[in-house]
């Protein structure tokens, strides 16, 4: 299986052409769209969303990650292999929060180039047809070279920001809730904000924070918008409060 994780936006051509690019080189596989709408540009929220998904994703499979700002420039393209599941795209941070939350990480420089190489799609040109290769199990032919380390590294440790909001409204942060004491309350944009287990524990509009699906801290309001509400949207920062 090949998992897509991107922010080409899902309703714009680039998710499209990266799919035809992946069935031309590995047309058995099963292509499944994680997420096509990460935050745009931002690095770092994406490395921490995409470290939460990754427990979920199965072994032996392939993840397409591109949230590539510095696309055609110096940063380089590698592949790594993080407890059995393979990460495909730049080397600036992306891939760097699941490889290092992974019990065992291999990286590897990619020494496969296509016939022609676009500037500013490297996620079709470059990293779909290696994801193929990869997932039809031809290492050989993506030329990976083992290296010691990932170039640009954000760490293992959480983040006190928020990475992504929903069409809910609701705003995941890059906190592990399993690091966090239950009477503990959040202050972002100058709200203080407690926990509750599930929505309807609060009132209706009342904001609260939660241990959402995929693990997270999520600020979330009873069949209200979060992020109107309190003003919240990617990059806000988070400080705790001990309860």
């Amino acid at each position: 299986m090949i998992f897509l994780f991107t922010d080409f936006g899902a309703a714009d051509l680039y998710v499209g052409q990266v799919k035809a690019a992946l069935h031309q080189v590995a047309p058995e596989a099963r292509v499944v769209d994680l997420l096509n709408e990460a935050p745009a540009y931002n690095v770092k929220a994406g490395a921490h969303l995409l470290a939460a998904l990754a427990a979920r994703i199965p072994a032996g499979s392939v993840t397409l990650a591109v949230v590539d700002p510095g696309v055609g420039g110096t940063r380089k393209a590698v592949a790594v292999l993080a407890d059995d599941r393979w990460f495909v795209g730049p080397d600036n941070g992306l891939i760097s929060v699941a490889a290092a939350r992974a019990k065992k990480s291999d990286v590897f420089a990619i020494g496969w180039k296509p016939p022609s190489l676009t500037a500013s799609f490297h996620g079709r040109d470059l990293f779909a047809p290696v994801a193929g290769m990869l997932a039809r199990g031809d290492r050989k032919a993506a030329r990976l070279e083992e290296k010691a380390r990932l170039a640009q590294s954000l760490g293992a440790d959480d983040l006190a920001e928020v990475i992504y909001v929903d069409h809910y409204g609701n705003a995941m942060t890059g906190l592990r809730a399993s690091g966090l004491q239950r009477k503990a309350s959040l202050v972002v944009e100058g709200h203080r904000i407690a926990r509750a287990r599930v929505f309807s524990d609060v009132p209706p509009g009342e904001a609260f924070w939660y241990e959402n699906s995929i693990g997270l801290v999520e600020i979330a309001a009873n069949s209200a918008s979060a992020a109107e509400r309190l003003g919240l949207g990617v990059g806000h920062v988070i400080a705790l409060e001990p309860g």
